[in-house]
């Protein structure tokens, strides 16, 4: 049975309709199957609606074979007539999002040639792919101000279905890979598209476009944009940002680049200070340990267990012992966060080989890592406390 598709109408929002089918899909979601629906399915770049049907929620709508399914918070009864309603927020946001896709997409041809490959309407922002492989900021203006121009001439956007045979009297943007009765978006002398979004009923309904940014998808340029009130959105954000910053950095918004500019140059500096500070420090651990070595099982042996200790850490103060002491054995384990990870070195008069002895013992961590007879490292779950890790990892040597 073909279902009515109000939604073709993109300013209808409420209806009522019969419920022909009520199911479950294979993750056990309630869906509903109507005689009529104004719901628009997810395809074409555009998401679904969103809504109400009979007092459920309706969360999801896709076309499966054919087939619109509403899937709903809670399952309703086959057979009963019931009414519906859209979201018209989200509706009018999709509505001008789409239309303002077709506007840009067609101003790129207009103006520079370039052909848009693909589209994605997403919850903040939409991307086009642009058939070429680099883009200019000169260009993208060009582009987004023959957009808003023709968003300013409230010109008409009109839809009309024909055959596959009529086709030709239109100078399509892209040849329809569908079979049968055709639906066309028409600004007239403008673009012509196959498509079954919804769309205002005049371009000035879109608003506006803002080009935010592009960047090299693989051979080509994916461009991102705003239309509409997310323009307002998207510029009340930035401003509530940049007012925050001016007053974090106490800087006014035209003096923040270099504001932030000269803090990070001294971050940098209080960073590099920081390290000679902290390799200072590990100089002066390492000589307290090896003062403090001890022998264990035949060989000089320095074990420690630490919480929260970087592993990059230990791994240099590993390296500063061995460098004093070329005799002894470095075992160092920490707990970082979910995580018990560990460091082996020892100097080159050292004969015990640290490669073997790290196997069992990641072994109870169910965890990963190696190395050769000189160093080691590794880490896994935290599945025995650390020094119970630790002294099973002595009892190798």
């Amino acid at each position: 049975m073909t279902v009515k598709r109000y939604y073709e109408d993109a300013y209808r929002s409420t209806f009522t309709t019969t419920i022909n089918e009520l199911a479950q899909d294979e993750k056990g979601r309630w869906y509903a199957i109507l005689e009529e629906t104004c719901f628009y399915p997810t395809g074409g770049g555009q998401p679904h609606d969103t809504g109400m049907l009979g007092g459920r929620r309706v969360l999801e709508v896709e076309n499966v074979n054919g087939e619109i399914r509403h899937y709903l918070d809670a399952p309703l009864e086959e057979g009963v007539t019931i009414n519906g309603n859209i979201d018209w927020d989200r509706r009018f946001d999709h509505m001008q999002q789409h239309a303002g896709q077709h506007i840009l997409s067609a101003s790129f041809i207009e103006s520079l040639g370039y052909e848009t490959i693909s589209f994605h309407l997403g919850q903040e922002t939409l991307t086009i792919d642009l058939e070429i492989p680099d883009l200019t900021r000169e260009e993208a203006d060009r582009a987004e101000a023959l957009a808003n121009q023709v968003i300013r001439e409230a010109r008409p956007i009109e839809t009309k279905w024909v055959t596959e045979g009529e086709l030709g009297d239109y100078p399509l943007r892209k040849q329809p890979d569908v079979d049968g009765p055709i639906r066309l978006v028409i600004i007239p002398d403008f673009d012509y598209n196959g498509c079954g979004g919804t769309h205002p009923a005049s371009t000035s309904e879109v608003g506006g476009i803002k080009i935010l940014d592009w960047e090299k998808h693989k051979s080509h340029i994916r461009l991102r944009f705003i239309c509409g009130d997310r323009i307002r959105t998207h510029l009340q954000a930035k401003h509530d940002l940049l007012r925050d910053l001016t007053g974090i950095v106490q800087a006014p918004e035209e003096g923040m680049k270099e504001a932030v500019l000269r803090m990070m140059t001294k971050q940098k500096e209080v960073e590099k200070e920081l390290d000679v500070m902290k390799g200072d420090y590990l100089k002066l651990e390492a000589e307290v340990m090896i003062k403090g070595v001890q022998e264990k099982t035949g060989h000089p042996m320095i074990s420690r267990v630490y919480d929260d200790r970087p592993i990059k850490e230990l791994h240099g103060l590993a390296q500063e012992i061995i460098s004093r002491h070329d005799g002894v054995l470095v075992l160092f384990i920490a707990k970082n966060g979910s995580k018990l990870q560990l460091v082996g070195a020892k100097g080159e008069a050292s004969t015990v080989g640290l490669k073997e002895s790290v196997r069992p013992v990641l072994a109870l961590i169910n965890g990963k890592g190696g190395g050769k007879d000189s160093f080691v490292q590794g880490g896994g779950e935290v599945l025995i406390s650390k020094e119970d890790l630790m002294d099973e990892w002595v009892k190798q040597f």
